[in-house]
């Protein structure tokens, strides 16, 4: 089901949307709309899809049984690393 909605734009976006529209890359304004909104829904799944993956990182590391080490403990493994590649 389609919904009509008025929106209010700045005069630039206006502009480019008309300008595709002239240019024969869309059909109308409403398909511009369209493809932009499909765009912005991508994004907007991407970014969560990220953000899950993010929290689920989180939670392995705040869920791992291993015992947490010192600063000094983090330090001394890190120059290890380094001696390491020298």
């Amino acid at each position: 089901m389609n919904e009509k909605l008025s929106i209010t734009l700045p005069s630039e976006m206006v502009a480019a949307i008309k300008s595709r529209v002239d240019a024969g890359a869309y059909a109308s304004t409403s398909e511009v709309l369209r493809a932009a909104m499909r765009v912005w829904l991508r994004e907007e799944a991407e970014y969560e899809e990220r953000i899950t993956a993010i929290r689920a990182r989180v939670k392995a590391s705040l869920d791992d049984p291993r015992p947490d080490i010192s600063l000094q403990e983090m330090d001394e493994w890190m120059d290890s690393l380094a001696a390491e590649k020298q």
